[in-house]
């Protein structure tokens, strides 16, 4: 999870389907857009090239919570199935960390360590970050069916690829610490749009000491 950049105004279609009966807020102007502004990622759990895209609401439009969020373009997510499925509980309709407002590596650590994800609030983070990271840990971690299982191991498969890449660039980089080359992979390896970012930008903040020509990055 990391700071998004929404683009404004919203899409058009919007205004359009809100004075319908039964106005959609999945036209396509919304979808290439969400997919644009969230670097074609699950906001939440971070991997990219999404299967099952989904337009996510932050604050839930149905069962009368807060139906006139249903087509306000800042309460649309781009999500995927998976995440979308565990965050429609009850205990997170209140509302989540909305991370086109504030940044979620400033109040949560990312963490990643012997292949399981420890995400933890930052002391003095508010209630919707610690809310927030519960519902983190069990995007990776719920296994109450299968088909869960299927899909958080497979979540972790992937945090696991990416992590190991950037240890890989990174043991290269401490053998020839002017690699230019190098450099530049692994700086795109650390930017937001790249796949589960948050916790590759964790473990450079962690280490660096070691990697002091990472942290501009």
């Amino acid at each position: 999870m990391v700071k998004i950049q929404r683009t404004l105004p919203a899409p058009a279609s919007l205004a359009v389907e809100a004075d319908k009966p039964s106005g959609s807020y999945r036209e396509l102007d919304v979808i290439e857009q969400l997919r644009k502004d969230f670097h074609d990622k699950c906001y939440l759990c971070g991997i990219k090239k999404l299967q099952d895209p989904e337009v996510e609401h932050l604050l839930p439009h149905k069962n009368g919570k807060y139906p006139e969020r249903k087509f306000d373009w800042n309460n649309l997510f781009l999500s995927c199935g998976h995440c979308n499925s565990i965050k429609n509980q009850t205990k997170y309709d209140g509302g989540i960390l909305d991370c086109c407002v504030q940044d979620p590596e400033e109040v949560i650590d990312f963490r990643f360590q012997e292949g399981n994800v420890d995400m933890v609030a930052k002391e003095g983070a508010d209630e919707k970050v610690a809310l927030t990271v519960d519902l983190l840990q069990e995007v990776f971690n719920k296994k109450n069916t299968g088909m869960r299982v299927y899909k958080c191991e497979m979540r972790l498969q992937e945090l696991n690829k990416e992590m190991n890449v950037l240890y890989d660039k990174l043991e290269v980089l401490k053998e020839r610490p002017d690699s230019r080359i190098t450099l530049r992979t692994l700086k795109a390896l650390l930017r937001r749009e790249s796949a589960f970012a948050a916790f590759k930008r964790y473990y450079i903040r962690e280490h660096k000491e070691q990697f002091p020509q990472l942290s501009d990055f």
